[in-house]
Protein backbone atom coordinates (compact mmCIF):
# COMPACT_ATOMS: atom_id res chain seq x y z
CA UNK A 1 0.00 0.00 0.00
CA UNK A 2 1.51 3.33 -1.07
CA UNK A 3 0.90 6.62 0.66
CA UNK A 4 0.08 9.65 -1.48
CA UNK A 5 2.71 12.34 -0.93
CA UNK A 6 1.37 15.70 0.10
CA UNK A 7 2.48 18.43 -2.28
CA UNK A 8 2.45 22.02 -1.10
CA UNK A 9 2.80 25.03 -3.41
CA UNK A 10 5.23 27.55 -1.88
CA UNK A 11 5.55 30.04 -4.73
CA UNK A 12 4.28 30.65 -8.24
CA UNK A 13 5.36 33.46 -10.55
CA UNK A 14 4.79 34.20 -14.20
CA UNK A 15 7.32 35.99 -16.39
CA UNK A 16 7.82 36.58 -20.10
CA UNK A 17 8.89 32.93 -20.54
CA UNK A 18 6.06 31.24 -18.63
CA UNK A 19 5.37 29.97 -15.13
CA UNK A 20 7.90 29.14 -12.39
CA UNK A 21 6.71 27.20 -9.35
CA UNK A 22 8.25 25.95 -6.13
CA UNK A 23 6.68 22.92 -4.43
CA UNK A 24 7.46 21.15 -1.20
CA UNK A 25 7.05 17.40 -0.72
CA UNK A 26 8.20 16.01 2.63
CA UNK A 27 11.88 16.96 3.04
CA UNK A 28 12.34 18.14 -0.55
CA UNK A 29 11.55 21.24 -2.53
CA UNK A 30 11.18 21.29 -6.31
CA UNK A 31 11.63 24.05 -8.86
CA UNK A 32 9.28 23.58 -11.81
CA UNK A 33 8.93 25.37 -15.12
CA UNK A 34 5.64 25.46 -17.01
CA UNK A 35 3.21 22.57 -16.58
CA UNK A 36 4.90 20.46 -13.87
CA UNK A 37 8.25 20.19 -15.69
CA UNK A 38 10.63 19.51 -12.82
CA UNK A 39 13.91 21.38 -13.15
CA UNK A 40 15.61 20.88 -9.81
CA UNK A 41 15.28 19.15 -6.46
CA UNK A 42 16.60 20.48 -3.16
CA UNK A 43 16.94 18.53 0.07
CA UNK A 44 15.92 21.20 2.54
CA UNK A 45 18.19 19.99 5.36
CA UNK A 46 21.25 20.32 3.09
CA UNK A 47 20.90 22.46 -0.08
CA UNK A 48 24.33 21.26 -1.29
CA UNK A 49 23.10 17.63 -1.37
CA UNK A 50 22.85 16.40 -4.96
CA UNK A 51 19.80 14.18 -5.24
CA UNK A 52 19.96 13.33 -8.94
CA UNK A 53 22.61 11.39 -10.82
CA UNK A 54 22.92 14.04 -13.51
CA UNK A 55 23.95 16.69 -10.96
CA UNK A 56 26.37 14.24 -9.33
CA UNK A 57 27.77 13.50 -12.79
CA UNK A 58 28.29 17.24 -13.37
CA UNK A 59 30.18 17.35 -10.06
CA UNK A 60 32.35 14.51 -11.40
CA UNK A 61 33.02 16.81 -14.35
CA UNK A 62 34.20 19.48 -11.93
CA UNK A 63 36.59 16.98 -10.35
CA UNK A 64 38.32 16.54 -13.71
CA UNK A 65 40.18 19.73 -12.76
CA UNK A 66 42.86 19.21 -10.13
CA UNK A 67 42.47 22.58 -8.36
CA UNK A 68 39.74 24.83 -9.81
CA UNK A 69 39.64 28.40 -8.55
CA UNK A 70 36.90 29.80 -10.80
CA UNK A 71 33.61 28.49 -12.16
CA UNK A 72 30.93 29.80 -14.52
CA UNK A 73 27.41 28.37 -14.48
CA UNK A 74 25.16 28.97 -17.48
CA UNK A 75 21.72 28.28 -16.00
CA UNK A 76 21.13 28.22 -12.25
CA UNK A 77 18.00 26.15 -11.53
CA UNK A 78 17.63 25.65 -7.79
CA UNK A 79 21.36 26.22 -7.39
CA UNK A 80 22.15 22.82 -5.85
CA UNK A 81 25.14 22.15 -8.11
CA UNK A 82 26.41 25.68 -7.52
CA UNK A 83 26.04 25.13 -3.77
CA UNK A 84 27.87 21.79 -3.95
CA UNK A 85 30.75 23.28 -5.93
CA UNK A 86 31.06 26.19 -3.51
CA UNK A 87 31.05 23.77 -0.57
CA UNK A 88 33.34 21.01 -1.85
CA UNK A 89 35.74 22.68 -4.31
CA UNK A 90 38.50 25.25 -3.61
CA UNK A 91 36.69 27.94 -5.61
CA UNK A 92 37.47 31.61 -5.10
CA UNK A 93 35.13 33.16 -7.67
CA UNK A 94 31.84 31.81 -9.07
CA UNK A 95 29.72 33.50 -11.73
CA UNK A 96 26.18 32.48 -12.72
CA UNK A 97 24.33 33.67 -15.82
CA UNK A 98 20.59 33.04 -15.54
CA UNK A 99 17.96 34.13 -18.05
CA UNK A 100 15.04 34.57 -15.66
CA UNK A 101 15.39 37.05 -12.76
CA UNK A 102 12.89 35.20 -10.56
CA UNK A 103 14.97 32.00 -10.59
CA UNK A 104 17.83 33.23 -8.35
CA UNK A 105 15.35 35.08 -6.17
CA UNK A 106 13.29 31.92 -5.61
CA UNK A 107 16.44 29.84 -5.16
CA UNK A 108 17.59 32.12 -2.34
CA UNK A 109 14.15 32.51 -0.77
CA UNK A 110 12.93 28.90 -0.89
CA UNK A 111 15.69 26.56 -2.08
CA UNK A 112 18.58 27.35 0.24
CA UNK A 113 20.91 29.11 -2.20
CA UNK A 114 23.41 30.84 0.06
CA UNK A 115 24.38 34.46 -0.57
CA UNK A 116 28.04 33.44 -0.64
CA UNK A 117 30.52 36.34 -1.08
CA UNK A 118 32.25 34.33 -3.83
CA UNK A 119 29.01 34.15 -5.85
CA UNK A 120 28.04 36.67 -8.54
CA UNK A 121 24.75 36.32 -10.45
CA UNK A 122 24.01 38.09 -13.75
CA UNK A 123 20.61 38.09 -15.41
CA UNK A 124 20.39 37.67 -19.17
CA UNK A 125 20.80 35.35 -22.15
CA UNK A 126 23.90 33.18 -21.75
CA UNK A 127 24.55 33.24 -25.50
CA UNK A 128 24.75 37.04 -25.39
CA UNK A 129 26.55 37.46 -22.06
CA UNK A 130 29.18 34.72 -22.43
CA UNK A 131 31.73 36.99 -24.21
CA UNK A 132 31.68 39.42 -21.27
CA UNK A 133 32.30 36.70 -18.67
CA UNK A 134 35.71 36.11 -17.12
CA UNK A 135 37.84 33.20 -18.31
CA UNK A 136 37.22 30.23 -16.05
CA UNK A 137 38.56 26.87 -14.87
CA UNK A 138 35.11 25.22 -14.97
CA UNK A 139 32.17 26.06 -17.21
CA UNK A 140 28.79 24.35 -16.76
CA UNK A 141 26.11 24.46 -19.47
CA UNK A 142 22.63 23.52 -18.23
CA UNK A 143 20.20 25.69 -20.19
CA UNK A 144 16.82 23.96 -20.03
CA UNK A 145 13.30 25.33 -20.47
CA UNK A 146 9.93 23.69 -19.93
CA UNK A 147 10.24 22.43 -23.53
CA UNK A 148 13.65 20.79 -23.12
CA UNK A 149 17.21 21.91 -23.89
CA UNK A 150 17.66 25.53 -24.92
CA UNK A 151 18.94 26.34 -28.42
CA UNK A 152 22.42 26.89 -26.97
CA UNK A 153 22.84 23.12 -26.56
CA UNK A 154 23.01 22.77 -30.35
CA UNK A 155 24.57 26.12 -31.28
CA UNK A 156 27.98 25.47 -32.87
CA UNK A 157 29.47 28.95 -32.37
CA UNK A 158 28.23 29.19 -28.79
CA UNK A 159 29.58 25.75 -27.80
CA UNK A 160 32.86 26.65 -29.49
CA UNK A 161 32.99 29.90 -27.52
CA UNK A 162 32.32 27.98 -24.28
CA UNK A 163 35.49 25.97 -24.82
CA UNK A 164 37.42 29.14 -25.67
CA UNK A 165 36.24 30.66 -22.38
CA UNK A 166 38.26 28.08 -20.44
CA UNK A 167 41.58 28.73 -18.80
CA UNK A 168 44.42 26.29 -19.62
CA UNK A 169 43.59 22.90 -18.03
CA UNK A 170 39.93 23.98 -17.74
CA UNK A 171 36.90 21.78 -18.29
CA UNK A 172 33.56 22.38 -19.99
CA UNK A 173 30.72 20.31 -18.51
CA UNK A 174 27.54 20.10 -20.63
CA UNK A 175 24.28 18.50 -19.53
CA UNK A 176 22.94 17.05 -22.80
CA UNK A 177 19.84 15.03 -23.41
CA UNK A 178 20.43 11.50 -24.69
CA UNK A 179 18.76 10.09 -27.78
CA UNK A 180 17.24 6.62 -28.07
CA UNK A 181 20.69 5.38 -29.10
CA UNK A 182 22.18 6.60 -25.81
CA UNK A 183 24.31 9.20 -27.57
CA UNK A 184 24.14 12.86 -26.54
CA UNK A 185 21.94 15.35 -28.33
CA UNK A 186 23.86 16.71 -31.32
CA UNK A 187 26.50 13.97 -31.17
CA UNK A 188 27.60 14.55 -34.78
CA UNK A 189 28.00 18.27 -34.10
CA UNK A 190 29.95 17.63 -30.90
CA UNK A 191 32.28 15.17 -32.63
CA UNK A 192 33.12 17.70 -35.33
CA UNK A 193 33.36 20.70 -33.03
CA UNK A 194 35.58 19.09 -30.41
CA UNK A 195 37.48 16.75 -32.79
CA UNK A 196 36.19 13.69 -30.86
CA UNK A 197 38.39 14.83 -27.98
CA UNK A 198 35.93 14.69 -25.10
CA UNK A 199 34.33 12.16 -22.76
CA UNK A 200 30.74 11.17 -22.04
CA UNK A 201 29.06 10.21 -18.79
CA UNK A 202 25.56 8.69 -19.28
CA UNK A 203 23.17 8.80 -16.31
CA UNK A 204 19.90 7.11 -15.35
CA UNK A 205 17.70 10.15 -15.93
CA UNK A 206 18.33 9.91 -19.67
CA UNK A 207 21.02 12.57 -19.89
CA UNK A 208 24.63 12.38 -21.02
CA UNK A 209 27.10 14.70 -19.34
CA UNK A 210 29.73 15.79 -21.86
CA UNK A 211 33.22 16.52 -20.48
CA UNK A 212 35.30 18.73 -22.78
CA UNK A 213 38.90 19.77 -22.02
CA UNK A 214 40.25 23.20 -22.92
CA UNK A 215 42.40 21.88 -25.78
CA UNK A 216 43.51 18.79 -27.68
CA UNK A 217 46.73 18.39 -25.67
CA UNK A 218 44.78 17.99 -22.43
CA UNK A 219 43.60 14.55 -21.42
CA UNK A 220 41.52 13.00 -18.65
CA UNK A 221 43.45 11.16 -15.94
CA UNK A 222 40.82 8.66 -14.81
CA UNK A 223 42.95 7.27 -11.98
CA UNK A 224 43.47 10.73 -10.51
CA UNK A 225 39.77 11.50 -10.96
CA UNK A 226 38.86 8.28 -9.19
CA UNK A 227 41.17 9.20 -6.30
CA UNK A 228 39.68 12.70 -5.95
CA UNK A 229 36.14 11.26 -6.00
CA UNK A 230 37.06 8.68 -3.36
CA UNK A 231 38.65 11.30 -1.11
CA UNK A 232 35.55 13.50 -1.33
CA UNK A 233 33.00 10.74 -0.63
CA UNK A 234 33.02 11.04 3.20
CA UNK A 235 32.20 14.76 2.97
CA UNK A 236 29.56 14.24 0.26
CA UNK A 237 27.77 11.43 2.05
CA UNK A 238 27.58 9.36 -1.15
CA UNK A 239 29.98 7.74 -3.61
CA UNK A 240 30.78 8.98 -7.12
CA UNK A 241 32.76 5.84 -8.02
CA UNK A 242 30.03 4.26 -10.14
CA UNK A 243 29.72 7.44 -12.19
CA UNK A 244 33.47 7.70 -12.70
CA UNK A 245 33.51 4.09 -13.93
CA UNK A 246 30.74 4.92 -16.45
CA UNK A 247 32.83 7.56 -18.24
CA UNK A 248 33.51 6.63 -21.86
CA UNK A 249 35.36 8.24 -24.80
CA UNK A 250 33.33 10.30 -27.25
CA UNK A 251 30.91 8.06 -29.14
Amino acid sequence: MTTEREERLLARVEDAFGVISVYEVDDYRFLEFGDAIEQSCTFTADPAWLEYDYTRAMLVGALCHTQPETALFLGLGAGTLTQACLKFLPLEDVEVIELRPDVPRLAMEYLGLDDDPRLYVRIGDAMQLLPSAEKTDLLFVDLYTDHGPGVAHLAWRFLEDCQKQLNPDGWLVINQWAGDDGKPLGAALLRGLYHRHYWELPVNEGNVIVLVPADLQQTLDLDALQARAEALAPRLGYSLQGLVRAIRPAS
